[in-house]
């Protein structure tokens, strides 16, 4: 059932929906993407956004109240939309999905081996050219550590000359045995290539035949009394040994599979996966994910492998999870795909898989700790940014409380104001408010900013005076007012000169002008302070401009958040409220029954004479006024 108060456009979008596998894109009212989901089919899954929000989760409902538009792929089948979605999630991290902890492509090794000479190297970009790559990679440095011991275990090239064999001397690598100079043609294309077949099985966790191969090489070497080389590769063969040794051995038997563990904290997951080649780990990172407040760890984990695994290059035979993801059937059908054999997602229940589960588990949570620590050391660019704010505004302490408004009204129909509240730097929701103007007649800004700060501020007004005349308050000195609301440390109005002469007449009116009060113009950013001529520019860069940002923004938000249910509760009343008979209550009754006004429309008179309230004769009134 689609909400009455939908634009006309947006309805017919709704109706014209295909009922075919496919992937749907959410827009806001700034056009950008805020979910991304993928339906079996389409004409059901997006129709179902547009219901009696009593029906919908609670992050689904924030979700609804900022669609203004969407767009829709129609897919073969459903393992394509999951491709698809994996992939638009990528590219627009919207806010309300689960996605990977960042905004850009993850880094893989890449081994150029349609190169004459092949080279090692990191790229972020993966093409159709023949080349081998594998990861992707959690981070820069996961990759790098990678590529450093590389360099240690194998003698290949790192530098991007061209190779003609014609260099009078090879470079430094050469001398401590990091490259086997083919600038100097001190070796042939042959063992050279020999060199990068032995990185690739390394790489693709067959250590084991990498040993076997430079063991035969040594022996060869031994045999033709090649001293020199057969101690190079004994040298190498310890080296690759070691580091075998220090990788934990994962299996009695060969195994191909990769293991996950999920901790979780608030809005953040940690994902720690290792990576079982043969009967060794070879490798293990770790995942950050975002936006998992109100979502099951089934939802949570579907997630990170849809997309993980959407642009991963090794695929395993089996998957080790701590629980079933969701769309496990619709997972294994994409792993199997891009496989070419089958790919089994299990949940670990007993033996060896189950302990490296539990450890995967155990080192996801120390991962989230330490995770943790770098989190909490970013709450010292908050307050670098709220220093910096008061020495550039002159503040007389440290902003504890800042309070921002900002107005929002179409062509002055259904003006409405917010004010958002930030406590030492961090978005308090619990104490923004909205503010539905009363006395305003059309789109006068200087006059809805007045009435808006002379409603949050008045009570304020009265206590200060009341404790002043009792002597038990000077100037601003009470913690708050009879809304139980602390005054704020600044407030910041959005808009330039006029919005801010307008705010501070109000201030100064009801005596509270000691409140320090600037305007925020958009187009430059320039910060307006009362009888100043010149605006404050905050430091492009700066940590205060950041915060100052992104309370204007969250301001801007809140408006046009509130102003946009107004506007549907305003289409909806201006039916119902004209029909005879059928007050505030019966009206409730209404659309508690059906859930919107379309699905009034849609009813027949038994149905409406059937709620609570209703009569035959109103319920035939009712119809003909719908």
């Amino acid at each position: 059932m689609v909400a009455a108060a939908l634009p006309e456009g947006l309805k017919k979008q709704i109706e014209a929906l295909p009922a075919r596998p496919g992937v749907y894109l959410m827009r806001n009212a700034k056009g950008d993407v805020i979910y991304v989901g993928k339906a079996a089919r389409l004409k059901d899954r997006v129709r179902s956004y547009f219901g009696s929000p009593r029906s919908l989760e609670p992050k689904t409902r924030a979700l609804r109240a900022e669609i203004e538009d969407f767009e829709y792929i129609v897919c073969a089948n459903a393992g394509e939309a999951l491709i698809l979605e994996a992939t638009l999630i990528k590219r627009h991290q919207p806010f309300f999905n689960i996605r990977l902890k960042d905004d850009k492509r993850y880094p893989y090794l890449k081994i150029d081996v349609q190169n004459p000479w092949p080279r090692v190297y990191i790229t972020r970009r993966i093409e159709k050219d023949g080349a081998r790559y594998f990861g992707p990679y959690a981070s820069a440095g996961s990759v790098r550590a990678s590529l450093d011991l590389l360099k240690k275990l194998f003698p290949y090239r790192s530098c991007t000359k061209e190779i003609t064999g014609k260099d009078p001397r090879p470079c430094l690598d050469y001398y401590i045995k990091r490259c086997i100079a083919p600038c100097t043609a001190y070796c042939t294309t042959e063992e050279y290539a020999e060199v990068i077949d032995q990185i690739v099985l390394f790489l693709e966790g067959k250590a084991s035949d990498v040993l076997d191969r430079l063991g035969e090489q040594m022996d060869a070497a031994a045999e033709s009394l090649d001293y020199e080389r057969a101690a190079m590769l004994r040298d190498q063969i310890r080296a690759i040994e070691r580091t075998v040794e220090r990788q934990m051995l994962s299996t009695t038997k060969k195994e191909d599979l990769d293991v996950y563990g999920l901790a979780r904290e608030g809005d953040r997951a940690c994902v720690q996966v290792f990576f079982v080649r043969g009967t060794q780990m070879t490798g293990r990172d770790h995942f950050v994910l975002e936006g998992v407040t109100g979502e099951s760890d089934e939802a949570v984990l579907g997630s990170l492998l849809q997309q993980y695994y959407e642009s991963a290059q090794s695929i395993p035979k089996l998957v080790v999870v701590p629980v079933e993801p969701e769309g496990r059937a619709e997972l294994e059908a994409m792993l199997a795909e891009k496989r070419g054999a089958n790919v089994e997602i299990r949940v670990a229940q007993r033996g060896e898989k189950r302990q490296l589960l539990q450890m995967a588990t155990e080192n996801a949570a120390e991962a989230l700790d330490v995770l943790k620590v770098r989190w909490l050391s970013d709450q010292t660019k908050t307050a670098t940014a709220l220093e910096e704010l008061r020495e550039e505004l002159a503040l007389p302490e440290t902003p504890h409380r800042i309070e921002c408004y900002d107005n929002s009204n179409i062509q002055g129909a259904s003006p409405v104001s917010s004010m958002v509240v930030f406590l030492d730097g961090q978005p308090a929701p619990r104490q923004y408010r909205k503010f539905r103007i009363k006395t305003v007649e059309g789109a006068d800004d200087f006059a809805t900013m007045q009435e808006v700060l002379r409603r949050r501020f008045k009570r304020a007004a009265k206590r200060i005076e009341q404790q002043t005349l009792e002597g038990g308050a000077n100037g601003n000195a009470p913690a708050g007012d009879d809304d139980g609301w602390d005054l704020p440390d600044l407030v910041i109005v959005d808009g330039g000169k006029g919005q801010l002469r307008a705010a501070v007449e109000v201030m100064r009116e009801l005596g509270v002008y000691d409140i320090p009060t600037v305007g925020l113009a958009k187009r430059h950013e320039e910060l307006f302070a009362p009888d100043e001529e010149t605006p404050i520019i905050l430091p492009r860069g700066s940590e205060a401009l950041y915060l100052v940002q992104r309370v204007r923004d969250e301001a801007h938000r809140f408006a046009i958040t509130y102003h946009r249910q107004v506007r549907r509760k305003a289409a909806t009343a201006s039916v119902l409220d004209s029909i005879p008979g059928v007050g505030p209550k019966r009206k409730r009754a209404l659309l508690r029954k059906f859930g919107s006004l379309k699905a009034v429309r849609e009813a027949n008179v038994d149905e409406i004479a059937s709620t609570a309230g209703y009569t035959r004769s109103l319920a035939e009134k009712v119809k003909e006024h719908v």
